[in-house]
């Protein structure tokens, strides 16, 4: 058994130490937001989250992520929209979305660490999630956006000055 803490909540997992964690996610625990598409870490349509950091699920075996924090794309935006679930929508960024989790994640990833990035960063923290539409420049624009939206929220709930 393998215990994974997946959205905040802890899951028992009954599963070789090896087997992706993408697979336990999707076939085990019914979380199918998280996508696949290469099977060889290539394209990002299968990223999440483990301790905050945008992983490749994959390719991470379960025994790599036993007693990490795991996000997948259905724990990112609860209670409220993620920025980056809020400015993909307002940008309307998505054709067919197959693709749309892994770049949200990974999108989510990078404004969390880098609250103003430029489009070289977004280019080096995206690169390696595939889009097959080519919605590359709305991406862009809405990490961009994202990134504003998580700062002016900062900005809101910081305390006042005296």
């Amino acid at each position: 058994m393998t215990t994974l803490d997946v959205n905040g909540r802890r899951h028992e997992v009954d599963a070789e130490p090896e087997m992706p964690l993408l697979w336990a996610l999707r076939d085990m625990l019914g979380m199918t937001g998280t996508k696949y598409g290469c099977g060889i870490a290539q394209c990002g349509a299968c990223t999440v989250h483990l301790d905050g950091q945008p992983v490749r699920s994959c390719v991470t075996p379960l025994a790599a992520a036993a007693g990490a924090r795991i996000t997948t794309i259905e724990g990112i935006g609860t209670p409220a929209l993620h920025p980056v679930q809020q400015a993909w929508i307002e940008l309307d960024v998505v054709q067919c979305g197959y693709c749309q989790s892994g770049q949200l994640m990974s999108a989510a990833a990078l404004i969390e660490s880098n609250p103003s990035p430029t489009d070289a960063d977004i280019d080096a923290a995206m690169d390696g999630n595939l889009c097959r539409c080519g919605t590359y420049p709305r991406i862009r624009a809405a990490v961009k956006r994202a990134a504003e939206i998580r700062r002016q929220g900062l900005a809101a709930a910081a305390p006042p000055a005296r």
